[in-house]
Protein backbone atom coordinates (compact mmCIF):
# COMPACT_ATOMS: atom_id res chain seq x y z
CA UNK A 1 0.00 0.00 0.00
CA UNK A 2 1.12 3.63 -1.01
CA UNK A 3 0.95 6.59 1.49
CA UNK A 4 0.72 9.98 0.03
CA UNK A 5 4.02 11.53 1.31
CA UNK A 6 3.32 14.36 4.06
CA UNK A 7 5.92 16.41 5.21
CA UNK A 8 5.35 18.53 8.46
CA UNK A 9 7.61 20.83 10.55
CA UNK A 10 7.57 20.34 14.12
CA UNK A 11 8.77 23.34 16.13
CA UNK A 12 9.35 23.23 19.78
CA UNK A 13 7.19 24.99 21.79
CA UNK A 14 7.58 26.62 25.10
CA UNK A 15 7.76 24.50 27.91
CA UNK A 16 5.45 26.57 29.98
CA UNK A 17 2.70 25.65 27.71
CA UNK A 18 4.07 22.16 27.36
CA UNK A 19 5.47 19.43 28.87
CA UNK A 20 8.19 17.23 29.60
CA UNK A 21 8.66 13.05 31.33
CA UNK A 22 10.65 12.78 30.13
CA UNK A 23 8.99 12.94 30.19
CA UNK A 24 5.17 12.20 30.67
CA UNK A 25 1.96 14.16 29.62
CA UNK A 26 -1.85 13.26 29.44
CA UNK A 27 -2.27 16.51 27.72
CA UNK A 28 -4.08 15.94 23.99
CA UNK A 29 -3.22 19.69 23.20
CA UNK A 30 -0.02 20.94 20.75
CA UNK A 31 -0.71 18.08 18.25
CA UNK A 32 -0.39 19.60 14.94
CA UNK A 33 -1.79 17.51 12.23
CA UNK A 34 -3.30 13.69 11.41
CA UNK A 35 -1.29 10.71 10.89
CA UNK A 36 -3.77 8.95 8.09
CA UNK A 37 -2.08 6.04 9.40
CA UNK A 38 -3.67 6.55 13.03
CA UNK A 39 -6.92 7.58 11.89
CA UNK A 40 -7.66 9.18 15.49
CA UNK A 41 -7.52 12.83 15.86
CA UNK A 42 -4.61 14.88 17.86
CA UNK A 43 -1.66 12.88 16.34
CA UNK A 44 1.12 14.49 14.67
CA UNK A 45 2.91 12.61 12.23
CA UNK A 46 6.23 13.28 9.92
CA UNK A 47 6.02 10.93 6.70
CA UNK A 48 9.04 11.56 4.62
CA UNK A 49 9.34 9.19 1.99
CA UNK A 50 7.25 6.83 0.23
CA UNK A 51 6.16 3.85 1.68
CA UNK A 52 7.54 0.47 0.70
CA UNK A 53 5.62 -2.65 0.21
CA UNK A 54 7.49 -4.82 2.45
CA UNK A 55 9.89 -5.08 5.34
CA UNK A 56 13.33 -4.78 4.68
CA UNK A 57 14.59 -8.12 3.58
CA UNK A 58 18.70 -7.13 2.79
CA UNK A 59 19.32 -4.91 5.71
CA UNK A 60 18.74 -1.75 4.50
CA UNK A 61 16.59 0.61 6.74
CA UNK A 62 13.94 2.00 4.42
CA UNK A 63 11.49 2.95 7.67
CA UNK A 64 11.02 3.56 10.86
CA UNK A 65 7.98 4.85 13.52
CA UNK A 66 7.96 6.68 16.68
CA UNK A 67 4.38 6.77 18.53
CA UNK A 68 5.34 8.99 21.50
CA UNK A 69 3.55 9.78 24.75
CA UNK A 70 2.46 13.50 23.79
CA UNK A 71 3.78 15.33 21.32
CA UNK A 72 2.29 18.81 22.52
CA UNK A 73 5.65 17.86 25.04
CA UNK A 74 8.97 19.50 23.33
CA UNK A 75 10.59 16.06 25.05
CA UNK A 76 9.13 14.01 22.51
CA UNK A 77 9.21 16.67 19.78
CA UNK A 78 13.15 16.30 20.47
CA UNK A 79 13.26 12.70 20.52
CA UNK A 80 10.67 12.91 17.54
CA UNK A 81 13.46 15.11 15.15
CA UNK A 82 16.60 13.13 16.71
CA UNK A 83 14.82 9.57 14.97
CA UNK A 84 14.07 11.13 11.73
CA UNK A 85 17.42 12.77 11.49
CA UNK A 86 19.60 9.68 12.84
CA UNK A 87 17.30 7.39 10.32
CA UNK A 88 18.21 9.39 6.95
CA UNK A 89 21.60 9.19 8.51
CA UNK A 90 21.89 6.16 8.06
CA UNK A 91 19.63 4.75 5.39
CA UNK A 92 19.71 8.15 3.50
CA UNK A 93 17.25 10.96 2.70
CA UNK A 94 14.64 8.29 1.53
CA UNK A 95 13.86 6.57 4.73
CA UNK A 96 9.87 6.86 5.39
CA UNK A 97 9.51 7.92 9.16
CA UNK A 98 6.16 8.59 10.84
CA UNK A 99 5.98 10.37 14.24
CA UNK A 100 2.42 10.19 16.13
CA UNK A 101 1.14 11.28 19.65
CA UNK A 102 -0.49 8.61 21.53
CA UNK A 103 -1.78 11.29 24.14
CA UNK A 104 -1.13 8.52 26.78
CA UNK A 105 -4.29 6.30 25.59
CA UNK A 106 -3.07 2.89 25.15
CA UNK A 107 -6.47 1.94 22.50
CA UNK A 108 -4.38 4.66 20.45
CA UNK A 109 -0.88 3.34 20.91
CA UNK A 110 -2.41 -0.33 20.01
CA UNK A 111 -3.49 1.57 16.68
CA UNK A 112 -0.79 2.80 15.98
CA UNK A 113 1.86 0.22 16.65
CA UNK A 114 -0.71 -2.29 14.57
CA UNK A 115 -0.90 -0.02 12.04
CA UNK A 116 3.04 0.34 11.56
CA UNK A 117 2.95 -3.20 11.38
CA UNK A 118 0.56 -3.67 8.52
CA UNK A 119 2.89 -0.80 6.59
CA UNK A 120 6.04 -3.15 7.16
CA UNK A 121 7.90 -1.06 8.98
CA UNK A 122 11.26 -2.00 9.91
CA UNK A 123 11.06 -0.75 13.29
CA UNK A 124 8.90 0.51 15.84
CA UNK A 125 10.17 2.80 18.42
CA UNK A 126 7.99 3.06 20.84
CA UNK A 127 7.35 5.31 24.38
CA UNK A 128 4.32 3.17 25.99
CA UNK A 129 1.64 4.63 27.05
CA UNK A 130 0.76 1.53 29.51
CA UNK A 131 4.11 -0.81 30.13
CA UNK A 132 1.85 -4.07 30.65
CA UNK A 133 -0.89 -2.92 28.08
CA UNK A 134 0.77 -2.38 25.06
CA UNK A 135 2.09 -5.96 25.16
CA UNK A 136 -0.73 -7.77 22.94
CA UNK A 137 0.32 -4.91 20.30
CA UNK A 138 3.71 -5.67 20.86
CA UNK A 139 3.58 -9.15 20.62
CA UNK A 140 1.44 -9.17 17.00
CA UNK A 141 4.40 -6.54 16.07
CA UNK A 142 6.58 -9.12 16.84
CA UNK A 143 5.04 -11.89 15.60
CA UNK A 144 4.85 -10.39 12.05
CA UNK A 145 8.52 -9.59 12.13
CA UNK A 146 8.95 -6.42 13.21
CA UNK A 147 11.43 -4.99 15.22
CA UNK A 148 10.15 -3.48 18.63
CA UNK A 149 12.64 -0.84 20.58
CA UNK A 150 11.05 0.79 24.20
CA UNK A 151 12.43 4.20 24.82
CA UNK A 152 12.16 6.38 27.22
CA UNK A 153 10.10 4.03 29.41
CA UNK A 154 9.85 -0.17 29.19
CA UNK A 155 7.36 -2.00 27.45
CA UNK A 156 6.22 -5.67 27.81
CA UNK A 157 5.74 -8.22 24.66
CA UNK A 158 9.45 -8.53 23.79
CA UNK A 159 10.84 -5.77 22.87
CA UNK A 160 14.06 -6.09 20.99
CA UNK A 161 15.71 -3.71 23.27
CA UNK A 162 14.64 -0.31 25.94
CA UNK A 163 16.59 2.56 26.01
CA UNK A 164 16.14 4.69 28.88
CA UNK A 165 17.27 7.17 31.07
CA UNK A 166 18.29 5.57 34.43
CA UNK A 167 15.17 6.76 35.64
CA UNK A 168 16.05 4.94 39.57
CA UNK A 169 19.21 7.19 39.69
CA UNK A 170 17.33 10.43 38.74
CA UNK A 171 15.10 10.19 41.46
CA UNK A 172 17.88 8.88 43.70
CA UNK A 173 19.96 12.05 42.98
CA UNK A 174 16.96 14.31 43.12
CA UNK A 175 15.82 13.36 46.30
CA UNK A 176 19.78 13.38 47.76
CA UNK A 177 20.08 16.75 46.79
CA UNK A 178 17.01 17.33 49.20
CA UNK A 179 18.48 15.19 51.71
CA UNK A 180 21.34 16.99 51.77
CA UNK A 181 19.43 20.73 51.87
CA UNK A 182 17.12 20.29 53.96
CA UNK A 183 19.97 18.34 56.67
CA UNK A 184 18.16 15.42 56.64
CA UNK A 185 14.62 17.30 58.44
CA UNK A 186 11.62 18.53 56.91
CA UNK A 187 8.33 17.96 55.11
CA UNK A 188 8.70 16.88 51.43
CA UNK A 189 5.99 16.34 48.43
CA UNK A 190 6.73 14.05 45.46
CA UNK A 191 4.73 15.77 43.24
CA UNK A 192 3.79 12.31 41.28
CA UNK A 193 2.25 12.01 37.24
CA UNK A 194 1.24 8.69 34.41
CA UNK A 195 2.14 5.36 36.18
CA UNK A 196 4.67 4.31 33.15
CA UNK A 197 7.83 2.79 34.03
CA UNK A 198 9.92 5.90 33.78
CA UNK A 199 7.80 8.16 36.81
CA UNK A 200 7.62 4.47 39.17
CA UNK A 201 11.08 4.16 38.51
CA UNK A 202 12.09 8.23 39.47
CA UNK A 203 9.47 8.21 42.98
CA UNK A 204 11.05 4.81 43.81
CA UNK A 205 14.19 5.68 43.98
CA UNK A 206 13.40 9.06 45.56
CA UNK A 207 11.62 7.39 47.87
CA UNK A 208 14.53 5.16 48.75
CA UNK A 209 16.67 7.83 49.52
CA UNK A 210 14.35 9.73 51.64
CA UNK A 211 13.69 6.65 53.47
CA UNK A 212 17.02 6.86 55.28
CA UNK A 213 16.41 9.78 57.01
CA UNK A 214 13.75 9.34 59.54
CA UNK A 215 13.06 12.98 60.19
CA UNK A 216 12.14 13.93 56.77
CA UNK A 217 8.54 13.61 56.37
CA UNK A 218 6.74 12.54 53.08
CA UNK A 219 3.62 14.39 53.33
CA UNK A 220 2.13 13.40 50.26
CA UNK A 221 3.49 10.65 47.04
CA UNK A 222 0.44 9.72 45.21
CA UNK A 223 -1.03 12.92 43.61
CA UNK A 224 -1.23 12.83 39.38
CA UNK A 225 0.32 16.30 38.49
CA UNK A 226 0.21 14.59 34.61
CA UNK A 227 3.25 14.99 34.20
CA UNK A 228 2.14 18.95 32.81
CA UNK A 229 2.71 22.20 33.51
CA UNK A 230 -1.48 22.78 33.91
CA UNK A 231 -1.39 19.49 36.15
CA UNK A 232 1.06 20.68 38.09
CA UNK A 233 0.02 23.93 38.91
CA UNK A 234 -3.08 21.94 39.65
CA UNK A 235 -2.17 19.61 42.23
CA UNK A 236 0.45 21.65 43.83
CA UNK A 237 -2.25 24.55 44.43
CA UNK A 238 -4.30 22.04 46.04
CA UNK A 239 -1.22 21.04 48.89
CA UNK A 240 -0.29 23.66 49.36
CA UNK A 241 -3.94 24.51 50.81
CA UNK A 242 -3.79 21.00 52.47
CA UNK A 243 0.00 21.26 53.90
CA UNK A 244 0.91 24.76 55.63
CA UNK A 245 4.20 23.73 55.94
CA UNK A 246 6.45 22.76 52.98
CA UNK A 247 9.92 22.61 52.57
CA UNK A 248 10.60 20.27 49.42
CA UNK A 249 8.74 19.23 46.27
CA UNK A 250 10.28 16.68 43.86
CA UNK A 251 8.62 16.58 40.77
CA UNK A 252 8.63 13.52 38.41
CA UNK A 253 9.40 15.80 35.36
CA UNK A 254 10.59 19.62 34.58
CA UNK A 255 7.14 20.78 33.29
CA UNK A 256 4.86 19.68 36.55
CA UNK A 257 7.54 21.36 38.43
CA UNK A 258 7.21 24.50 36.18
CA UNK A 259 3.33 24.33 36.99
CA UNK A 260 4.39 23.97 41.30
CA UNK A 261 6.41 26.98 40.73
CA UNK A 262 3.44 29.27 39.07
CA UNK A 263 1.23 27.69 41.76
CA UNK A 264 3.67 29.03 44.78
CA UNK A 265 4.07 32.16 42.85
CA UNK A 266 0.34 32.89 43.06
CA UNK A 267 -0.15 31.54 46.41
CA UNK A 268 3.14 34.08 47.85
CA UNK A 269 4.63 31.06 49.37
CA UNK A 270 8.77 31.25 48.95
CA UNK A 271 9.21 28.94 52.01
CA UNK A 272 10.43 25.69 49.62
CA UNK A 273 12.29 24.48 46.65
CA UNK A 274 11.45 22.40 43.89
CA UNK A 275 14.08 19.68 42.52
CA UNK A 276 12.81 18.34 39.27
CA UNK A 277 13.88 15.76 36.32
CA UNK A 278 14.51 16.43 32.58
CA UNK A 279 16.88 19.24 32.56
CA UNK A 280 14.35 21.01 30.14
CA UNK A 281 15.28 24.66 29.08
CA UNK A 282 12.54 26.10 31.22
CA UNK A 283 13.74 24.69 34.16
CA UNK A 284 17.20 25.15 33.50
CA UNK A 285 16.16 28.78 33.05
CA UNK A 286 14.57 28.68 36.37
CA UNK A 287 17.31 27.42 38.25
CA UNK A 288 19.65 30.16 36.54
CA UNK A 289 16.89 32.69 38.32
CA UNK A 290 17.91 34.41 41.06
CA UNK A 291 14.05 34.82 42.68
CA UNK A 292 13.25 31.33 41.63
CA UNK A 293 12.71 28.62 43.86
CA UNK A 294 13.53 26.05 41.38
CA UNK A 295 16.39 24.69 42.54
CA UNK A 296 17.93 21.64 40.60
CA UNK A 297 16.87 18.96 37.75
CA UNK A 298 18.22 15.71 36.80
CA UNK A 299 19.18 16.15 33.40
CA UNK A 300 17.83 13.69 30.30
CA UNK A 301 18.93 13.00 27.39
CA UNK A 302 16.17 13.10 24.66
CA UNK A 303 18.27 13.36 21.54
CA UNK A 304 20.55 10.68 22.56
CA UNK A 305 18.08 8.05 24.06
CA UNK A 306 16.32 8.64 20.64
CA UNK A 307 19.36 8.48 18.53
CA UNK A 308 20.39 5.14 20.10
CA UNK A 309 16.96 3.75 19.89
CA UNK A 310 17.35 4.07 15.79
CA UNK A 311 20.88 2.90 16.00
CA UNK A 312 19.95 -0.22 18.11
CA UNK A 313 17.15 -0.89 15.73
CA UNK A 314 19.29 -0.51 13.01
CA UNK A 315 21.88 -3.33 14.22
CA UNK A 316 19.20 -5.43 14.91
CA UNK A 317 17.64 -5.09 11.33
CA UNK A 318 21.42 -6.39 10.30
CA UNK A 319 21.40 -8.88 12.72
CA UNK A 320 23.87 -8.01 15.39
CA UNK A 321 21.81 -7.68 18.96
CA UNK A 322 23.28 -5.56 21.77
CA UNK A 323 25.04 -7.40 24.43
CA UNK A 324 22.68 -6.38 26.80
CA UNK A 325 18.94 -5.45 25.93
CA UNK A 326 18.29 -2.83 28.18
CA UNK A 327 20.50 0.68 28.19
CA UNK A 328 20.64 2.86 30.57
CA UNK A 329 21.27 6.67 30.07
CA UNK A 330 23.06 8.45 32.77
CA UNK A 331 21.69 11.41 34.03
CA UNK A 332 23.19 15.14 35.94
CA UNK A 333 22.09 17.00 38.03
CA UNK A 334 22.02 20.70 37.76
CA UNK A 335 21.99 22.87 40.50
CA UNK A 336 21.93 26.91 41.13
CA UNK A 337 25.46 26.05 41.52
CA UNK A 338 26.72 24.68 38.29
CA UNK A 339 23.72 26.07 35.92
CA UNK A 340 26.45 28.24 34.62
CA UNK A 341 28.56 25.59 33.12
CA UNK A 342 26.17 22.30 32.72
CA UNK A 343 23.41 22.16 30.43
CA UNK A 344 20.17 20.42 29.58
CA UNK A 345 18.92 19.48 25.99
Amino acid sequence: MNLRKIAIAASLISLVGGTVIGCSNGSENGNTASNPDTNAPGNTATNTSAQSNAGSKDGKLRSVAFTAGDLSNPFFVLMGQEIEATAKKIGGNDVRTTVVSSAYDLNQQANQIENFTASNTDIIILNAADKSGIKPAVEKAKEAGRIVIAVDTGAEGGVDATVTTNNVQAGEVGCQYIADRLKGKGNVVILNGPQVDSVTQRVSGCEKVLSKYPDLKLLSKDQNGEGSRDGGLRVMTDLLTTFPKIDAVFAINDPSGVGAELAANQAQRKDFFIVGVDGAPEAVKAIAAKDSIYAATATQNPRGMAAKAVEVGNDILNGKKPANPTILIPVKLITKDNVSTEKGW
